[in-house]
């Protein structure tokens, strides 16, 4: 870790799971860059100066490996910024415990702010319009990025709602699993990132996406065979897409201004 007299001003870790890594956003070679990345790419443009990221987000996580995992090894580094996002994959389950899921946001933004960083708080885009159960899962998801929304006024902190940005929620921002963005949603939370934290989205991000139809009776069931029987395998063995992972970034990475 830097010492105090080479640290960035602006430190910032993402923690959370698939949304956060960035599935949904490969680049050649196979590695996902996501939202997180591009956010740390527009504060060092927007501040003229490098800034220091990293990215402890693993994809599968449920919520409270996330603050059990993640949150203490985030805050070891000395960052200025913490983004937390997480519960999606706790929604994705029957029997979601809404208020348990407030409670322990709420002890991790404490935590945040007792180490001296400022917490970020995320509600993850709407992906419901075209997976199972997608109404149940967005009665939840409203529910919960309510009480997100509260729960920030009250502790005086910043929250960036992509849950109710409609244009997120449409088809075309979504990758073939229907469950992790594609590049341009990615985008599209970056700018909505950072315009909650007062800066600007760079000239050159594309944050637009085509209208594309609903998919036939063939690709759903193309659908069905390729991403959700998989998914319904994992959970009745128990295993998760995040099994054998670790943090993408660890420790710190310097991200300078690319103009």
């Amino acid at each position: 870790m830097a010492d105090a007299e080479t640290r960035a001003a602006i430190r910032y870790v993402a923690i959370g799971d698939s949304f956060t890594e960035g599935v949904g956003d490969e680049l050649p070679g196979g590695r996902v860059r996501g939202w997180a990345d591009l956010v740390a790419q527009g504060l060092a443009d927007a501040t003229g100066e490098p800034i220091q990221y990293a990215n402890f987000a693993i994809r599968g996580r449920l919520l409270a490996p996330i603050i059990g995992e993640q949150l203490e090894a985030a805050l070891a580094l000395g960052p200025t910024l913490v983004s937390f996002n997480g519960g999606g994959n706790d929604m994705l389950r029957p029997g979601t415990d809404i208020p348990w899921i407030v409670a322990e946001t709420e002890r991790a933004l404490a935590r945040i702010r007792e180490a001296g960083a400022e917490p970020l708080l995320l509600a993850g885009a709407n992906p419901t319009v075209g997976i199972p159960r997608g109404a149940q899962v967005k009665a939840k998801g409203d529910q919960l990025s309510e009480a997100a929304g509260v729960l920030a006024t009250r502790l005086g902190i910043r929250f960036c709602d992509n849950w109710s940005d409609p244009v997120l929620a449409r088809r075309e921002y979504w990758s073939p699993d229907r469950l992790h963005l594609a590049p341009v949603g990615h985008a599209r939370v970056a700018t909505n990132v950072l315009r909650t934290l007062g800066h600007p989205m760079p000239v050159d991000w594309l944050i637009d996406a085509e209208p594309v139809a609903a998919p036939t009776r063939r690709e759903e069931l193309r659908y069905a065979r390729e991403h959700v029987l998989p998914w319904i395998r994992r959970r009745l063995t128990g295993r998760s897409s995040g099994d054998g992972r670790t943090a993408k970034f660890a420790e710190w990475v310097e991200v300078a201004p690319g103009r």
